[in-house]
Order: C-alpha cells, then sequence, then structure tokens
C-alpha cells in the first residue's frame, strides 16, 4: 500500500444535485499533475450546468451504465469501458436519460479540480430548495473555480 492508504478510509462523498462525487486523488497527492474523482449519475439526471474549462483537460473513463455527454456540440455516448477526452476550452455536459445508474472516473489534468467546488456548488443546489437554481451564483462559483458556464442554448 502507498503512503496514502489511509486516504481512502478518509473518501468524502460529496452530493451535487442527483449525483454523488467522490474524490480519489487530489492535486496534493500527485504533486499537482492530476485529480481523480468518481461521479455516481443516477438514471434520468443530468449534470447541473454545460461548462468548459481553459486550464485542464478532463478525461472521462465509463465504470457503469451509459451517460450521453455533448462536447462541442458533438454527441457522444459512452459505455462500460469507453473513455473520452474533453479538451481545453470545449463546452461539455452529460445526462443519464436511460433506467440504470451510471459512474464514470473523471481525471482532470493538470490536478485543478477540487473538492471545493463541489462543495460549493452543493451549497448552492441546495439553497434552491427544490425551486429553480440560482444561477448567477452558480456561475460565480464556477468561474472562481476556473469553469466558464455555457452561454444559455
Amino acid at each position: 500500500m502507498s503512503a496514502n492508504s489511509t486516504q481512502a478510509d478518509a473518501q468524502e462523498t460529496m452530493q451535487v444535485g442527483a449525483m454523488r462525487i467522490t474524490f480519489l486523488v487530489e492535486a496534493a497527492d500527485s504533486n499537482g499533475s492530476v485529480s481523480v474523482f468518481e461521479c455516481f449519475v443516477p438514471a434520468d439526471s443530468r449534470m447541473p450546468a454545460p461548462h468548459s474549462h481553459d486550464a485542464f483537460e478532463e478525461t472521462i473513463y465509463a465504470l457503469e451504465g451509459v451517460t450521453s455527454w455533448t462536447v462541442d456540440g458533438r454527441a457522444v455516448e459512452l459505455g462500460v469501458g469507453d473513455a473520452l477526452c474533453v479538451p481545453r476550452g470545449a463546452v461539455h455536459g452529460f445526462q443519464n436519460s436511460g433506467t440504470q445508474d451510471a459512474k464514470f472516473l473523471a481525471v482532470a489534468s493538470p490536478g485543478l479540480m477540487t473538492p471545493d467546488y463541489f462543495r460549493e456548488i452543493h451549497d448552492v443546489l441546495a439553497a434552491s430548495a427544490g425551486g429553480p437554481h440560482d444561477l448567477e451564483k452558480v456561475g460565480e462559483v464556477m468561474r472562481r473555480h476556473g469553469l466558464t458556464p455555457a452561454p444559455p442554448s
């Protein structure tokens, strides 16, 4: 086991809307080279806000179920074992419109994505108490963490 083996015992799972995020490798654990997190996406759900990021690539590897991605307007279905690299600056989003839950691994390189982003987004979404999300606050959190909200379509 590595020196970080106790880290696995302390992994925090964060709720973001319907999704759950668990960080497996944080930037501090990789000298900033990557951050790795697992994303659980329940059936019939979508990510809260399509976005882009100019400072890192994000590689997605499907572990369970199927997620439907849109990357710069191109539709991509990811099933178990499929991978996709979202380049810097590419507007992207995903959903699970199926009847089975899905799970994927996300690798951000360099490791600029942090648990703090997901905690803050959770707080903003939770504050809406089932009503419409405060898109201005969502955008503020995204920009503070290096993400650019996609323009409304």
